[in-house]
């Protein structure tokens, strides 16, 4: 496997669905990876840990599928595998991913010699004719069988044949190394009737009719994780092929194949829109890198969104759709030009692409419909969050089971709002996309290789100039998103000065952060019909701010663009003026309810403009709340309290108000 690079260190029954229906991307693809039945081999070692004994560089694939499609339609053939290997420790053997009701190993040779091998629990395990140091090349040749069996790697059916592997389904259908952090070449040979039309990764080579058969060779010089690697083919196969003109060369093009089954629609539309979304993810994430691109409807055995083949999506019956296709295309920068180094960092894969919808909504109708989009995907998150985070490392050893690897509310809606926040964080929408575009062109690093989530925080860091960590720390490695309960109230200092009072206040539990340090917008309007927005930086938990203003405040919003897109709670009036009468004296109410279970409400009375404190403290004098802490104009007023943090007991509070001061007790009893 290749040495990740480090720098620090659903359902909706069948998906098939007409182009114009409004279905996104990341339901589709999540929905259809969670159904697949692959079910995952955990006996081989991480990826990380450690680094694997070798490296494969080229995986050349011959099979001989002509009677598959051929009525009964039998799901058996024979194959060759020629894989090419560096050495990347002494080695005397090597496993091979290979299942065993899907494949028969039937000889394994390097050069002349014969090869022992045995092939147990889905592992093969070869001995080879000599020991081999690091940094040499083995060039070996195996001789396989699939069975006729249904195995969700290899399906068959009436006329159409077609691979699909995420995230482990490679082994079912050829012995390979099947992790996502060995990316290899791909050099496959098809033989099949000649009326067959057959697509895959890569470019076509070579179509050759010999024998009554037609041999469909296609060749990827970029390398390829397994689980992107694909062949569909189908008898009578529709094909259209259209050009993109490169940015950097419009005197080159790139070509973008469409197979098609007949009787479909929405097709015409996204040929006419695939040129504008090859380039404008172009300009975002840098040029389209491959030597062609292409997508291909496949039948009912195919019942989801989309799977993003490297140049080669594959898609549903009549699967047209706009969301999808922006969704797919995504991935061919993030998760096929960069690929995740383990399985635990996989949102940077389906988090990006379901971002890339967005985008793709913000690049043809505007910034509405992007963030129309981000609000759509927060709320998925928030109605199905299971309460794990993004990023789990104990993935990267053990793959998670289907369902939580590509659960719809983690992986692919938290996700996206985390690069929408982080858009947000950044201020300046130029320096995120310089992020992205660096990370996904930086050829010495992640450039038809793999990345971690670590690799992306720092070149995050890199690029912004900022340490970001603490971003990434709280909303990718820890579960959640915060909860507020803020307080504001307007204090009148005296004729049209005023001031707005603001305590930024948290209260989710554990396992939650306790704190989410956000940057965070006030909107304030005052009389006459003006606002004002202020930004300032959240960085502790009741944290209060004071901003004076010689007019009069009459409305206050909390994130009033709804930026920090992932969060519950509210934001109230903390300080209630009950009274336009002017008391006659200081007073101190006791609080009502009392005893409470969590909130309730202290009246006080002021008979002039006073600096007010409101302070409350537990049994053992310590300080739990700072209610109020400013000057007010005289009157009466409510100030609430929540004891949801805090356990249940005696409390007390006092007011501090001029010459005044008074302390009463009360009673939380959860």
């Amino acid at each position: 496997m290749k040495t990740i690079t480090f720098f620090l260190l659903l359902i909706a029954g069948s998906l098939g669905y007409a182009q114009n229906a409004e279905v996104s991307g990341a339901y589709g693809c999540s929905h259809g990876k969670m159904n697949r039945k692959i079910t995952q081999q955990n006996t081989d070692a991480s990826p990380n840990s450690p680094v694997h004994s070798f490296n494969v560089l080229e995986y050349k694939l011959n099979v001989d599928i002509y009677n598959c499609f051929i009525t009964p339609f039998p799901k058996s053939f024979n194959g060759t595998s020629q894989m090419t290997f560096k050495v990347d420790s002494v080695i005397n053997s090597i496993k091979l991913n290979a299942n065993n009701t899907s494949i028969g190993i039937d000889t394994v040779k390097i050069g002349a010699s014969v090869l022992t091998f045995t092939h147990l629990s889905n592992i093969v395990t070869i001995n080879l004719d000599r020991t081999y140091n690091p940094g040499e090349t083995v060039v070996m040749n195996i001789a396989y069988h699939h069975n006729n069996v249904t195995d969700n790697s290899f399906y068959v059916s009436s006329g159409m044949v077609f691979t699909d592997f995420p995230p482990e389904g490679a082994r079912g259908f050829f012995p390979c190394w099947d992790k996502p952090g060995d990316k290899a070449a791909w050099n496959f040979t098809a033989r099949v009737p000649t009326n067959v039309v057959l697509g895959s990764n890569g470019r076509l080579a070579d179509s050759t009719v010999n024998g009554g058969a037609i041999f469909y060779n296609w060749i990827s010089k970029d390398p390829i994780s397994t689980y992107l690697m694909t062949m569909i083919g189908k008898v009578n196969y529709n094909l259209d092929v259209i050009w993109w003109k490169k940015i950097s060369n419009p005197n080159d093009s790139t070509p973008i194949r469409f197979y098609w089954n007949s009787g479909e629609s929405g097709l015409a539309n996204i040929k006419s829109k695939m040129p504008g979304m090859m380039t404008r993810y172009s300009q975002m994430f840098g040029e389209h890198p491959f030597e062609k691109n292409g997508f291909a409807t496949a039948n009912s055995l195919f019942q989801w969104g989309g799977m993003e083949n490297q140049t080669l999506t594959i898609l549903a019956a009549n699967g047209w759709n706009e969301n999808t296709v922006a969704h797919e295309f995504g991935h061919q920068w993030f998760g096929d030009l960069v690929s995740p180094g383990t399985w635990a960092d996989v949102w940077l894969n389906e988090g990006f692409a379901t971002y890339c919808e967005a985008l793709w909504k913000e690049s043809t109708t505007g910034y509405s419909a992007y963030k129309s989009a981000v609000n759509s995907n927060a709320s998925g998150y928030l109605g199905g969050n299971p309460g794990w985070p993004i990023y789990n490392p104990s993935w990267a050893v053990t793959t998670p089971n289907l369902n939580t690897l590509y659960n719809t509310a983690i992986t692919y809606y938290k996700g996206s709002c985390v690069l929408h926040m982080l858009r947000y964080v950044l201020q300046d929408t130029s320096v995120f996309f310089n992020c992205l575009r660096s990370y996904a062109t930086d050829t010495a690093n992640f450039k038809f290789k793999n990345a971690v989530t670590a690799d992306f925080v720092t070149r995050v860091n890199q690029v912004s100039g900022q340490d970001l960590n603490w971003f990434f720390d709280q909303w990718v490695y820890q579960p959640n998103h915060p909860v507020y309960a803020n307080k504001y109230w307007f204090t009148n200092n005296g004729g049209s000065n005023w001031t707005v009072n603001f305590t930024a206040k948290q209260t989710q539990t554990a396992p939650s952060p306790a704190f989410f340090k956000m940057p965070v917008e006030l909107k304030i309007s005052f009389a006459g019909g003006t606002d004002t927005t202020i930004k300032v930086m959240n960085d502790v938990n009741n944290q209060q701010f004071a901003f004076n203003f010689n007019k009069q405040p009459t409305g206050f919003t909390f994130d009033p663009n709804s930026n920090i897109v992932i969060k519950a709670g509210s934001t109230t009036i903390g300080i209630e003026n009950i009274s336009s009468e002017i008391p006659g004296s200081y007073s101190l109410k006791q609080n009502y309810p009392n005893p409470f279970n969590p909130a309730t409400k202290i009246n006080f009375s002021i008979p002039g403009q006073s600096f007010v404190k409101i302070i409350v403290f537990d049994n053992l004098g310590r300080e739990v709340s700072k209610l109020v802490n400013g000057n007010l104009a005289a009157g009466t007023y409510n100030v609430d309290f929540d004891g949801a943090g805090l356990s249940s007991g005696l409390y007390f509070y006092r007011i501090e108000a001029g010459e005044f001061t008074e302390t009463r007790s009360m009673i939380l009893a959860k």
